[in-house]
């Protein structure tokens, strides 16, 4: 299965761009951020991870 995860800085801004590149490239299953890149708290991707590691 394959993967994704997108992220953009702001709420103003959206993931359309990036969520169709990665449906495109097969992607089942995608996880997202709207948040800072100064930030280090990121949940979506540490969903991602989490979820990588359960297997």
């Amino acid at each position: 299965m394959q993967i994704g995860y997108v992220r953009v800085s702001t709420n103003d801004q959206n993931t359309d761009l990036q969520r169709n590149a990665l449906n495109c490239a097969g992607c089942e299953l995608i996880f997202e951020d709207k948040i800072s890149g100064t930030k280090a708290e990121r949940p979506g991707l540490k969903k991602l991870l989490r979820t990588l590691s359960e297997g």
